[in-house]
């Protein structure tokens, strides 16, 4: 186990690479560096320690992701108990190696994270509360390890979306020839670079949140991290399809722990047509709001009212899908 501050855990090496700015943690509170299966990775903790369950969050996926996506959860759940924050393997403040970033890698990363949490915790279980892609992780390490979890959490979770995926064993929607493409020499590097300027990530957010009002600090830090060494890496094997699982729906229907749901009707990311498959399970709370598919940052106080009335009905938990609010 490793601790450091980002100025410590800076940009050493090239020229290249010590000429970036150095990044800010994307949140606050305590920074603990562990060595994982897939290099190092960065938790965030702040709240009080003897305050019940411990609760993890994690960010979702794409270009320009990071722990700054669950920050207003972080910052308002910090003021009542334990709360942890994780940049996922090849993002924000960890490690951005060159190698395979698959579902696969990105499960074990959190299975490990969460052991982490726990050994601070006595062993108890954690709560989950995962963003997007991030919820199929969340999904397949509680399949496996369900004794770990508290509670799982999802917010705008994919995989409820389109074909279903729900084949009999475990795969990823992975394309070789894609990813080839990505890293041809000839435009590796220009072509993240055009994904990552500040029109075209605004452009993202704004199809995220359904409306041309975003998040400005969101955006600003979406920018810092991606223009970091190695921010490339984790992003083309999303692109590729190497983060989605093909057996997600499987994996939904096969949780029996509590599980809380929570997604918008506002943008591009509302095609939530299989949520049925759960959405009567006993254990599923689904609530639709009237908003993008970062609720959080849009009404905070309506997500944060939603997920503790969950976690104060687990004595006798009750499916509900809620009207838009």
């Amino acid at each position: 186990m490793v601790t450091a501050s980002a100025k410590t855990l800076g940009h050493a090496g090239s020229r290249s690479e010590r000429s970036r700015a150095v990044l800010a943690n994307p949140v606050g509170g305590q920074r603990t560096d562990i060595i994982s299966v897939a290099g190092r990775i960065a938790i965030y903790a702040a709240g009080p320690e003897q305050s019940g369950p411990p609760l993890l969050l994690v960010h979702s996926v794409n270009a320009a992701a990071s722990a700054f996506e669950v920050k207003p959860l972080y910052d308002h759940y910090a003021r009542s108990r334990r709360v942890y924050a994780v940049d996922l393997p090849g993002f924000g403040q960890s490690e951005r190696g060159s190698q395979n970033y698959t579902a696969r890698m990105m499960t074990d990363a959190l299975h490990e994270v969460i052991e982490r949490i726990r050994e601070l915790h006595d062993g108890a279980p954690v709560d989950v509360v995962a963003l997007s892609l991030a919820s199929e992780f969340a999904a397949r390490a509680a399949n496996e390890r369900p004794e770990v979890f508290r509670t799982l959490g999802f917010i705008s979770p994919t995989g409820f979306e389109g074909k279903p995926r729900d084949a009999r064993t475990p795969g990823t929607l992975g394309r070789g020839w894609l990813l080839d493409a990505l890293y041809f020499p000839l435009w590796d590097r220009q072509l993240f670079g055009l994904l990552t300027t500040r029109p075209v990530m605004r452009k993202f957010l704004e199809k995220a949140w359904g409306a041309k009002q975003i998040d400005e600090p969101l955006l600003d830090y979406c920018y810092q991290t991606t223009h970091q060494h190695g921010a490339r890496h984790a992003p083309y094997h999303f692109v590729a399809g190497y983060l989605f699982s093909t057996d997600i729906l499987r994996l939904y229907e096969g949780l029996t722990l509590p599980v809380w749901m929570v997604h918008g009707v506002r943008g591009d990311f509302i095609d939530y047509r299989h949520k049925s498959r759960v959405a009567s399970r006993p254990n599923w709370q689904i609530s639709v709001l009237k908003s993008g598919a970062f609720p959080h940052f849009e009404m905070l106080e309506v997500v944060t009212r939603s997920y503790d009335q969950f976690q104060a009905g687990l004595a006798a938990p009750e499916v509900t899908v809620s009207a838009a609010e």
